[in-house]
């Protein structure tokens, strides 16, 4: 059940004097994932054929992560009346499909499947705290808002599901860990690169995964803040069953904040954009 409509968006308080350039490109490649939502439940739904509970909680899930896609591409499409939305988003379906015929978690488990579905939620409510907090737009800190909300209630699902298997299937610290720091090195894979390109680059122009995603990570990493990342280190933590609070969690964070500092600058340094397009000129990085 949605918690929220598009409609209840207050889109008639449109800003676009208020709107950062940088942002444009950003919101229109998380469209593009977000409304793809529908081809994961499939997947999941596969994967726990036989679990009815989850399989409706997957379902319902999709249908937010659509209405995710649908309001990022409103927003955008106010904020660039020339782009469309609809096209875009069928190019990148066309251009990254999705294995629909798994029988079985590419995790190797149930429990894994879902650590790296609270792994996702984690990133994607960090993420538009962080876009939310940035932008002076108002509508796009609404729906930012809104999304955010939606994706932390998505990372308890998931994470109240996780228990319920890995009392069953009794997967060790170890290789929870592991599971969980591959799909976060996942996040550079090239499903947000294409959807960058597909949503902000022409059909003529060849796809270069390393070139967008420098593009979309020298962007996308200024705008995080320090309290961001120890929210998501606490829930990556907790999803691998460790204490979201204490020495291990201020370490982990700390290390996580200097190596997406260090990554921004990276993807900077690599990037194709030119300097007036990049926060940075006018967002410095820092902890508050």
């Amino acid at each position: 059940m949605k918690h929220w409509r598009l409609d209840q968006v207050a889109w008639d308080q449109f800003d676009p004097s208020k709107v950062a350039p940088a942002m444009i490109p950003l919101v229109k490649a998380a469209a593009m994932v977000e409304r793809n939502g529908t081809d994961y439940a499939t997947y999941l739904s596969r994967v726990f054929s036989d679990d009815p509970d989850f399989r409706q909680a997957a379902a319902s899930w999709a249908i937010e992560e659509v209405q995710h896609g649908d309001a990022l591409g409103t927003w955008a499409a106010l904020a660039d009346p020339g782009w469309d939305y609809k096209t875009a988003f069928a190019r990148y379906k066309a251009g990254y499909p999705i294995r629909l015929d798994a029988e079985a978690s590419i995790r190797g488990s149930r429990t894994g499947e879902l650590i790296a579905r609270c792994m996702v939620e984690t990133a994607t409510s960090s993420y538009y705290s962080a876009l939310g907090e940035a932008t002076e737009e108002p509508v796009l800190k609404q729906v930012c808002k809104l999304i955010a909300a939606d994706e932390f209630r998505h990372f308890k699902l998931f994470y109240d599901h996780m228990r319920r298997y890995l009392a069953r299937e009794k997967i060790g610290l170890g290789k929870r860990l592991r599971i969980a720091a591959g799909r976060i090195g996942e996040s550079e894979d090239d499903e947000l690169a294409f959807a960058y390109h597909c949503a902000n680059e022409p059909e003529t122009r060849p796809f270069d995964s390393a070139r967008c995603r420098a593009a979309y990570g020298a962007n996308a990493l200024a705008f995080y803040r320090y309290r961001h990342v120890e929210r998501g280190m606490g829930m990556i933590l907790k999803s691998v069953g460790l204490k979201p609070r204490g020495r291990v969690s201020d370490f982990a964070t700390a290390i996580a904040w200097r190596l997406l500092r260090w990554r921004q600058r990276r993807f900077a340094h690599s990037s194709t954009l030119s300097a007036s397009q990049l926060p940075l000129n006018r967002i410095r990085l820092g902890k508050k």
